[in-house]
């Protein structure tokens, strides 16, 4: 006869010591300029999936897409100095 148990890892997933360490915390804090410009371009892709866009729609897509590239250009360009880390 097999006997049913609870999974103690299910129940304890959020213990303390499975916390984000610091650096990973900093590489995220320097990631959000990408995260940011990518949620906009999100945003503004999800306005025209029901209709059609018109020319503003269209240039707010060109804008958003304009900002994740120069926030990504900025993110790895900040990390050219860098050495090592969790990014």
């Amino acid at each position: 006869m097999d006997h049913i148990v609870t999974v103690q890892d299910a129940v304890t997933a959020f213990e303390p010591w499975m916390e984000p360490t610091d650096a990973e915390l900093d590489a995220i804090d320097a990631e959000m300029p990408v995260i940011r410009a990518e949620m906009e371009l999100l945003d503004a892709q999800i306005i025209v999936i029901d209709r059609t866009s018109c020319e503003l729609d269209e240039r707010r897509i060109r804008r958003a897409r304009r900002r994740v590239l120069a926030a990504h250009r900025a993110h790895v360009n900040g990390l050219s100095g860098h050495t090592g880390g969790a990014a």
